[in-house]
């Protein structure tokens, strides 16, 4: 597997401070490839962490692509700042993330990858209505993990139920890697 530019570098920085929630490198070569299906594409990324997973997404743009990468923990995104800061096509935005989407007028987007609880537990309606149709929604780490807390299984499961139900969606979901749920909007969408 070919690692993105600056893999390793983000990788010992996130052990360095203690990141204890990278993405798995399996999620981030879907992404990748995800991404390099959307020529020009526009992407959200809703939990930068230190940038690993949006490594992964940079390597799959092409030179017309932006993105922009959310999150609240400073000490945590400034590694991601560090090594993208002179990239024109990535926004690296630490703010809270249900009141960023709540807010957001922009245009809609091509992939959104949510990493944290806005746009995955909460704020999900608003996320899923800022994909475009085409788009792609995806979420990871579905498959019992050791740092859920007491009672996360049930909000899984919950979120599980809800995104199978959509009618304006089609959706797979992976036993692989952490646990992975990949949705695309149909085109002709009625809405739910």
């Amino acid at each position: 597997m070919q690692f993105p530019p600056f893999y390793e570098v983000l990788k010992l920085k996130s052990e360095t401070l203690g990141f204890n929630m990278p993405s798995d490198v399996l999620l981030g070569s879907l992404l990748k490839t995800l991404v390099t299906s959307k020529p020009a594409g526009h992407f959200l990324e809703l939990g930068t962490g230190t940038g690993l997973s949006l490594s992964w997404m940079i390597a799959g743009m092409d030179d017309y692509s932006t993105i922009i990468s959310l999150d609240n923990e400073e000490k945590f995104i400034h590694v991601a700042r560090e090594n993208f800061e002179n990239n024109q096509k990535v926004s690296i935005i630490c703010c809270d993330g249900g009141e960023w989407i709540t807010n957001y007028t922009g245009h809609s987007f091509d992939l959104i990858f949510a990493d944290t609880w806005p746009g995955k537990y909460t704020h999900l309606e608003e996320t899923l209505a800022l994909v475009k149709p085409g788009g792609f929604y995806v979420v990871d780490d579905l498959n019992p993990q050791e740092n859920w807390p007491e009672g996360h299984d049930k909000k899984v499961e919950k979120l599980l139920d809800y995104l199978a139900s959509r009618d304006d969606f089609n959706l797979t979901q992976l036993d692989w890697s952490t646990g992975i749920i990949v949705m695309s909007k149909k085109m002709c969408s009625t809405g739910k």
